[in-house]
């Protein structure tokens, strides 16, 4: 039973991480109404696992992106392929600028957006706001600059953009996105750089927890891990097909979707 829930936690992590929903929220709603994963022991350190699965499944999808990324770093001589790496260089930057942005929120704001966790009718209203940015990102039609060209001030407001995003109900993915197409980015490149850039915020988000892992108990590894392949697995899927729903403009759904858990979530607190 304790392995069903983790995996079912698993699962839920590895879908909504990267679809436009909430990740955080949806945790927070499962957990309440469902309750924690009984005998997983620290909820934070399944957590850590979930994360580590989801963080697994973006590198491996986008293994090739990182790689050129990397390469070019070490890169400086003149030849064919100059450019490209310069390119390459410039979404290095960018993801750095917008990281730290995102870093400047959580610390100027981070103790207060924690206290809002396990705050079921605010995931709620979180939602509906959600919904509201994602559907507006359908309608936006003009966009045309790639990602190493987005400039200082697009990297600086996606970066803000996702710092918004640690509001549990506020989808990161779809915050960011959203975000891109608002600034102009093409739409395959703001989901690239939207997966790209939850890299080093996943990694951020969880690097403060590692000592959690070196202290587990082994009786839990087995439900620990069962938990991060489902998040791997799962999320693995979820960035294909958001890949191409976000090309044909139709992540509308998720914001009917989103709304309809709000309000459900709404109606049990106004019945209850």
């Amino acid at each position: 039973m304790q392995i069903l829930k983790a995996i079912i936690m698993g699962i839920i992590q590895g879908l909504t991480e990267f679809l436009p929903i909430s990740s955080s929220g949806h945790l927070v709603l499962y957990q309440y109404f469902f309750g924690k994963p009984d005998g997983t022991g620290n909820d934070i350190s399944l957590e850590v696992f979930l994360h580590l699965g989801s963080l697994i499944a973006v590198i491996i999808f986008f293994r090739k992106d990182i790689m050129e990324l990397i390469s070019s770093l070490f890169q400086w001589r003149k030849s064919i392929d100059q450019h490209k790496q310069y390119r390459n260089r410039m979404v290095i930057v960018y993801l750095f600028i917008a990281t730290v942005c995102t870093g400047i929120i959580y610390v100027l704001f981070g103790t207060k957006i924690e206290a809002v966790f396990n705050q079921p009718l605010i995931v709620a209203f979180m939602l509906i706001v959600t919904g509201i940015i994602i559907l507006a990102s359908d309608y936006i039609k003009k966009t045309e600059i790639p990602i190493s060209n987005m400039g200082l001030v697009r990297s600086i407001i996606i970066g803000l953009g996702q710092g918004f995003a640690m509001l549990p109900g506020i989808s990161r993915s779809g915050t960011t996105i959203a975000t891109s197409l608002f600034c102009g980015i093409k739409r395959t490149d703001a989901a690239r750089f939207s997966f790209l850039l939850s890299i080093p915020a996943i990694l951020a988000a969880n690097i403060g927890e590692y000592k959690i892992i070196t202290n587990l108990q082994p009786d839990l590894l087995i439900s620990y891990i069962s938990g991060a392949l489902a998040a791997f697995a799962s999320g693995y899927i979820v960035i294909a097909i958001l890949l191409r729903l976000i090309q044909t403009s139709k992540l509308k759904y998720f914001a009917f979707y989103c709304w309809l858990i709000a309000t459900m979530v709404i109606t049990h607190f106004i019945l209850k």
